[in-house]
């Protein structure tokens, strides 16, 4: 019997070997995926590999391939264009670009072994409108990178950039 809260996605084993991408637990966002192929990562370098999958996303969803976080503990490995994004449109196989960040071990993967996940989201398309003049305002305004602390080595003079209040600059210079 069909579950009609699940999206049926069709996907292609260009590997027979290779498991179709499931879920650990219940209620996880990512499947897993894993590499076709033994690689060996050395401190800084990065790595292509396949995953022997390729798959038929209906219009409107996208999937993203994100780190596993236990590589990352373990290992320091990432994906160098974290989070890779695949196209609804895209029928090619996923491929996943491996970083060892470490700076001293070296990264042995072998085939099967779990290297990533996959996220599947729906998403919008956009029809953008050009505004003359300012844009709408906003609680945040064109506050941006670092613009609401939470770094405790970020004490000292505060920065003003465009769109801070007064106000905001003296809160943030009396530390209220």
């Amino acid at each position: 019997m069909a579950d009609d809260r699940l999206l049926d996605v069709a996907v292609r084993r260009l590997d027979p070997d290779v498991p179709l991408p499931s879920y650990a637990h219940p209620g996880d966002a990512g499947c897993d995926l894993v590499t076709t192929q033994d690689a060996t990562v050395g401190p800084g370098e990065r790595v292509v590999l396949s995953t022997g999958i390729a798959l038929a996303l209906p219009d409107g969803y996208a999937a993203f391939v994100h780190p596993r976080s236990g590589l990352a503990a373990r290992h320091g490995v990432s994906l160098v264009n974290s989070p890779g994004t695949i196209d609804a449109g895209y029928r090619g196989e996923i491929q996943v670009i491996v970083v060892n960040h470490d700076p001293r071990e070296v990264l042995h993967l072998h085939r099967l072994d779990r290297v990533a996940q996959l996220v599947v989201q729906r998403v919008e398309q956009v029809r953008w409108r050009e505004v003359e003049g300012e844009l709408p305002d906003s609680e945040r305004g064109t506050g941006g990178h670092g613009s609401t602390g939470g770094h405790a080595g970020a004490a000292g003079p505060a920065r003003r950039g465009p769109g801070t209040t007064e106000a905001a600059a003296a809160a943030t210079t009396t530390g209220g």
